[in-house]
């Protein structure tokens, strides 16, 4: 059973967000925060397997409340929800650890998709969406990566929006492979997800905005 925490300064979206998870088999909601400072409190004390986090909340934001969570127990997913496409929250957010975003108008049926995915490992996040974000937000001075030149051709393809099997396909590689190769990026550059690698290869000037 996967433990789902709920932050949001509204108690309808907070109300709205339990009926729908509480239906999906193995999940569970174990709390509700209407606060950064109280979700992260909350997960301290009973950590869950998935937060949906809110972006603007009092007290504490939900960049910081994800930064923390995601700092103390890494196990944890962190998916963003908030109201508006790209606002200028969900970049800090990512950086901060969460997994994806979704808007607060998602159907319900792809919220319960979106809410599988992240628990599982996945990112919630198209390629389009990171690169849209990452134009926006990310500037020079380029990071420097500690990384071999095949794991840089991998971190360029993963960028472009490849998936493993497309990358294994390009450089004429196993899958395993490939698999491999993001499984030491991901622990090299202390990602957490694909689209944190998205960021770092941003970051370091191998794949130019657009």
């Amino acid at each position: 059973m996967i433990k789902v925490l709920m932050a949001d300064d509204q108690p309808l979206i907070r109300a709205s967000f339990r009926r729908l998870i509480d239906r999906v088999p193995g999940f569970q909601v174990c709390g509700e925060a209407a606060t950064g400072a109280e979700a992260v409190a909350l997960a301290a004390s009973d950590p869950p397997g998935l937060v949906l986090m809110d972006v603007r909340m009092p007290e504490m934001d939900g960049i910081e409340a994800t930064r923390r969570i995601c700092a103390a127990d890494p196990r944890t997913r962190v998916l963003v929800v908030t109201t508006f496409d790209l606002d200028e929250y969900v970049y800090g957010a990512l950086r901060a650890g969460a997994a994806g975003f979704l808007l607060k108008d998602t159907p319900p049926a792809e919220l319960i998709r979106g809410v599988q995915a992240v628990a599982s490992g996945d990112s919630l996040l198209g390629p389009s969406a990171t690169r849209r974000l990452i134009e926006r937000h990310v500037r020079p001075p380029a990071r420097r990566l500690d990384i071999t030149e095949r794991e840089r051709e991998v971190l360029v393809l993963v960028a472009r929006g490849l998936s493993n099997a497309e990358i294994a396909q390009t450089l004429y590689v196993t899958l395993s492979t490939v698999k491999t190769h993001v499984s030491s990026l991901l622990l090299k550059l202390d990602a957490r997800t694909r689209v944190h690698l998205v960021i770092a290869a941003y970051e370091a000037n191998l794949v130019q905005n657009r």
